[in-house]
């Protein structure tokens, strides 16, 4: 019998491509493991950036009702089992064992790519478990993505920007296209984002889908410390700030919220819900901030990977400010657009750590600084990893001074084991990620 770790690396050999978007294998194994779509409301969530932070609302909200939810997102930091929560804990390794017996003797000759051994797994477990809803967190795109195998009750597309574009299209259109593919016929698609896609928009009104849009069909009103949301069902005053920090995060909790209100009718969340929600929910690598008990730096970490979410990091360091130094340590991968990020952040960072990233899509430390260094002002430093990076980092670095960990999930990933084996996560996220 394997072991939760031997299963993960056989996954990444049983296809001959990491990626291959398409759902056509994903149904041959479904229907032979007799699945049938979740008879429970489901929200399906695509996007560019802050589709990770909308789920996060989400589960966060109707767990805060009493709801028992199942939440699929990729891809993790630190522990595989990150990827699939079963009303509010990860998933145990036994649940994933059952599961990845369950697609090996299901598949036969199908040969299915990582992704979707997680995908299947995903469904597998959260059909066994009593569950009230599922919130699913689409991998890439939407329209070919394991995750659209389900049928969702609420559709939420919360940005388009340009990522991925050999899988997804060189244009805006042409990803707006990709994403849409995972709305519904009479089932609502929510729209986030205050940038108006006409793209979305058409293919929505194609399905008869019916159209919830940020500034339109829904909004938020800042006031004082807190906020107001009006929708279509609900006008919600005095909510308190989200948790998560960022001004894009009122955004994105308002999406969520736009979302929850859909599936009312089937489920019960109250106001109070909605404000506990907003105050409990975590997300590791959004603009986290991590203080140590010990006088040393602030640490930011943000899992940044594309222009666009630079341009948010870049609005949050601008918008909370420190007394000295922003010392930046960036791992980026070699498909993803380094100059463009750098370029953004150049005014926000004054010293950078560029750091060696492994794998097939991997770039050294070396490579990443000769890219940053023709876009930024400042002194640029290679390191041989994260970890070499961060220590680095910090011996430069003073109280008054933070440290900035950015470019991939990989590269946080990275920073939090550091951070954990240096003494310096708070004790209260331990469990949370410490790997089985």
């Amino acid at each position: 019998m394997r072991s939760l770790e031997q299963w993960l690396a056989y996954q990444t050999q049983v296809h001959p491509q990491a990626i291959d978007l398409g759902l056509d294998r994903l149904g041959v194994v479904l229907e032979r493991l007799q699945w049938r779509q979740p008879q429970i409301p489901v929200i399906t969530i695509a996007g560019t950036n802050g589709k990770g932070s909308v789920s996060a609302y989400c589960a966060a909200i109707m767990s805060a009702a009493g709801l028992r939810v199942g939440t699929f997102t990729s891809p993790h930091l630190r522990s595989y089992r990150e990827r699939i929560r079963v009303h509010d804990r990860l998933v145990l390794p036994d649940e994933l064992l059952w599961a990845f017996e369950q697609i090996e003797a299901a598949r036969g000759s199908v040969a299915l790519t990582f992704f979707e051994f997680n995908a299947l797994a995903a469904l597998l477990i959260f059909g066994a478990a009593p569950l009230d809803a599922w919130v699913l967190e689409v991998g890439m795109g939407g329209r070919l993505d394991a995750v659209n195998v389900v049928d969702p009750d609420v559709a939420v597309v919360t940005s388009i920007g340009l990522d991925h574009q050999e899988y997804l299209g060189d244009t805006l259109e042409a990803i707006a296209r990709e994403k849409a593919g995972i709305f519904r016929t009479g089932r609502t698609a929510v729209i986030g984002g205050r940038e108006p896609s006409l793209v979305l928009e058409s293919m929505a009104r194609a399905v008869k889908a019916p159209l919830k849009r940020l500034a339109i069909e829904y909004n938020y009103i800042l006031e004082g410390l807190g906020w107001r949301y009006r929708g279509t069902h609900w006008d919600l005053p005095h909510l308190p700030a989200p948790a998560l920090l960022g001004d894009v995060q009122f955004t994105n909790a308002a999406t969520a919220i736009a979302a929850l209100e859909e599936i009312v009718p089937r489920l019960t969340i109250t106001a109070g819900a909605v404000a506990q929600g907003l105050l409990q929910v975590r997300l590791v690598g959004r603009f986290q901030v991590i203080k140590p008990a010990t006088v040393s730096p602030a640490w930011v970490l943000d899992v940044a990977h594309n222009p666009d979410a630079a341009r948010v990091l870049e609005r949050n360091l601008h918008a909370n400010p420190v007394p000295g130094r922003t010392l930046g340590v960036c791992g980026i991968l070699a498909d993803k657009d380094a100059a463009g990020i750098a370029e953004i952040l150049d005014v926000s960072i004054d010293e950078w750590w560029c750091a060696s990233l492994d794998g097939a899509r991997g770039r050294s430390g070396e490579e990443l600084a000769n890219v940053v260094q023709g876009k930024v002002a400042t002194n640029v430093i290679a390191a041989d990893s994260v970890a070499a990076a961060c220590a680095a980092a910090l011996e430069a670095a003073t109280a008054q001074d933070r440290i900035v960990v950015f470019g991939s999930f990989h590269t946080v990933g990275s920073a939090l084991d550091w951070l954990e084996s240096a003494g310096m996560l708070p004790p209260a996220a331990l469990p949370e990620y410490t790997p089985p």
